[in-house]
């Protein structure tokens, strides 16, 4: 296939301006119709990647999820705050949470048969992202296996997440306010806490035999934990991680 090679140094900037991530080098254009950028920063088309759903066809009325994979239909972000006021699009909070509307088999775990934690109807919150998104009867939705979900949330506060698995709900300590020297710290300079104090656990993870293994922590407890760990939540009554038991480091006493 002939191909035609132009060099950088052989192009004006003025009949280019689009082109600012252009490095010495050469751009060959395929007779094809492909064109090869050789040297070209990867930086100048980081903007062109797109992610999007996948559209479901309407001829298609029914989705059932296989294994321990779950079909949850996404809560729709909110568009106001709680004081009225319209959020734009780039504002909205993308939703951590949602319906199931359909469940999977389970899985075999060793000699177990382990159902899917889960039930059809249950509010679920699942992990930042996880799964893969999906248009189906016109709502957004997400397949997902089941040790992506967090945990049951049945009410608007999230203190009466009930986790699942080996998830603990942590309520977060408040930043110091004063430095070791009685420095007043602005919110700028707080560093964000990694101490809390358990809320609730999961029953723990599945064995080689298909059991669950109780957690090494319990609700009362005040833990450590890692510090980019987990899934962050605005309570009611102040901030909340969830997050696997394996990511807590040390109970403190």
């Amino acid at each position: 296939m002939a191909t035609a090679q132009l060099t950088a140094s052989s192009i004006s900037g003025r009949s280019l301006p689009s082109f600012e991530g252009l490095r010495p080098s050469s751009v060959k254009f395929a007779s094809a119709g492909h064109v090869k950028l050789v040297g070209v920063s990867q930086r100048s088309f980081r903007g062109l990647v797109v992610k999007a759903a996948t559209v479901v066809a309407p001829k298609y009325t029914s989705i059932k999820p296989l294994g321990d994979r779950v079909l949850v239909k996404i809560k729709i972000a909110d568009e106001k705050t709680q004081g009225g006021i319209l959020l734009p699009t780039t504002a909205q909070t993308k939703p951590q949470g949602g319906e199931v509307v359909a469940v999977g088999e389970g899985r075999a775990v060793g000699k177990a048969k382990v159902e899917v934690s889960v039930k059809t109807g249950s509010q679920v919150v699942y992990s930042k992202y996880a799964g893969t998104e999906l248009e189906f009867n016109g709502s957004k939705h997400l397949i997902l296996k089941d040790d992506d979900i967090v945990g049951i949330l049945e009410t608007d506060d999230v203190k009466d997440l009930k986790p699942l698995n080996d998830r603990v709900l942590i309520k977060i300590a408040e930043a110091e306010e004063k430095t070791a020297g009685g420095l007043l710290l602005t919110e700028a300079s707080k560093e964000k806490p990694s101490i809390g104090t358990v809320i609730a656990v999961g029953p723990g993870p599945l064995d080689e035999e298909g059991n669950r293994k109780p957690l090494s922590v319990a609700p009362g407890n005040t833990v450590m934990y890692s510090k980019y760990a987990g899934n962050d939540f605005k309570g009611k009554d102040g901030d909340y991680i969830a997050l696997r038991a394996s990511d807590v480091m040390a109970v403190l006493s």
